[in-house]
């Protein structure tokens, strides 16, 4: 992408004045010395598809819905952009919501500025954290910058402006203009002081250059010093750019593999010894066993991840090393569709049947130690590593065993490390003495969690 711009824009400057106005927020919440906010430590996401969430496909509608996932355990709130959409060349009926028209506008469909700030104040009075999708890398077809300030898109040789990627929709912004910097780092705040969100997760962040969020993320701290910055990307220089946390495409692909047969439990041991060696130690990587994406265009997780095959990956995913979980739209039903991208495809809500499955693990990880971001991890052997993942974390003193059986057979295991304790089998909830060395049986897809 970077050089794609080099080829196709030269650097241009430009003198641009944007109204909005900032001031720093004076509520913040501690920081830990990582520089992550410390709420995020033991914290998960919820993604919020808020034109598919109800019938009306609005805000206000989708506010009924707090109480409810409050007692699940969702903590932070990532809503899908809330910005207005293109209509030049938009995709379906209703286009993407990445399709960006107007940066600090509230799309229609979804209702009023007043009724999002409306939507956050409740969330924030029943503890939730709020976090919106920003998309920096582009815009829409017809966003306002097109006619006021078009240096800031990257032209072709024709002097047409060009996509992003091959998405039509889309028009590429160029980053070699420093003017275009400031505009979208004042877009960002608007949101922060205007609506009072805790921070963005930030769409394509790799296809930004690194130069713009060291200055953005910087810039935004000066507003929120405890601001929380989430980043589609898996490369490890997103977080020595400022980021808390990026995706684990890395492991949901190798989880996928599994799940499929392709490959045994022990290739996820892969993905820990990449991310060890070549982030810092305070990486966060958002695991998931399903997003907008994958959902609408790879059917996660209705067939990447069928039936009781879910179970053991979204255990993974909740207690993982260095993991923050995400959980979307739907999952808690389960909604085994796929949600459409560019229509109204309301999502079907009654019976809520893994809800009590997630708020068992949302309620351990929040409230012991041995889950937080930073506690130490230590993969153990089992007797059929093929087969069985397991695995320990510890902090504080407080301790929990996971033991995934990542296969379609049962399986009698015992495990190699130390082990033995009183405990709590969180999901059988009644207390167990283990010892070392003694044998653990699973059903095919089981898993088993201890407490200690």
């Amino acid at each position: 992408m970077i050089l794609r711009r080099l080829l196709l824009a030269a650097p241009t400057v430009m003198l641009f004045a944007n109204s909005c106005t900032t001031k720093v927020e004076k509520k913040t919440e501690p920081v830990a010395s990582s520089g992550i906010p410390e709420y995020v430590l033991q914290s998960n996401i919820y993604e919020v598809n808020v034109r598919q969430y109800s019938p009306e496909g609005t805000f206000k509608a989708f506010e009924a819905s707090l109480p409810r996932l409050k007692e699940m355990g969702a903590e932070i709130l990532w809503f899908m952009p809330i910005t207005p959409i293109s209509k030049v060349d938009r995709k379906g009926v209703l286009g993407s919501y990445y399709a960006v028209a107007d940066y600090t506008a509230v799309n229609p469909e979804f209702g009023t500025l007043e009724d999002w700030k409306s939507l956050v104040n409740k969330a924030h009075e029943l503890g939730f954290k709020v976090i919106t999708d920003w998309v920096a890398n582009h815009t829409g077809a017809d966003n306002r910058w097109i006619q006021s300030n078009p240096d800031f898109f990257v032209k072709k040789a024709d002097g047409t402006l060009a996509f992003a990627f091959d998405w039509s929709d889309t028009r590429d912004l160029n980053f070699w203009n420093p003017v275009l910097h400031d505009s979208m780092i004042n877009a960002m705040k608007f949101w922060l002081t205007e609506t009072k969100i805790d921070g963005f997760r930030c769409d394509v962040a790799g296809e930004v250059p690194r130069s713009f969020w060291q200055k953005c993320i910087a810039e935004l701290k000066t507003v929120k010093p405890d601001i929380f910055m989430l980043a589609e990307g898996d490369v490890a220089w997103l977080h020595d750019a400022g980021f808390h946390a990026s995706y684990g495409w890395d492991g949901f692909a190798k989880m996928k593999k599994v799940a499929k047969g392709e490959a045994s439990a022990k290739v996820l041991d892969t993905v820990i010894r990449h991310l060890d060696e070549s982030y810092s130690p305070n990486y966060i990587k958002m695991y998931f066993t399903s997003n907008h994406d994958e959902n609408s265009w790879n059917k996660a997780d209705y067939e990447t991840m069928p039936g009781e095959v879910h179970a053991p990956f979204a255990v993974l995913t909740q207690t993982w090393k260095n993991t923050l979980p995400l959980i979307y739209s739907g999952q808690e039903e389960p909604f085994l569709d796929s949600i459409s991208f560019f229509y109204k495809d309301t999502i079907a809500f009654s019976k809520y049947q893994r809800a009590p499955f997630y708020k068992t693990l949302l309620v351990l990880r929040k409230s012991t130690p041995a889950l937080a971001v930073d506690a130490a991890y230590t993969k153990l052997v089992s007797s059929n590593d093929d087969a069985v993942f397991a695995y320990t974390r510890e902090k504080g003193g407080k301790k929990v065993l996971v033991i995934l059986n990542l296969s379609n057979k049962p399986q009698t295991v015992t495990l190699t490390g130390a082990i033995a304790g009183e405990t709590q089998n969180v999901f059988a909830d009644k207390h167990e003495h283990l010892t070392d060395g003694q044998n653990f049986a699973l059903a095919p897809w089981g898993y088993l969690v201890y407490s200690y």
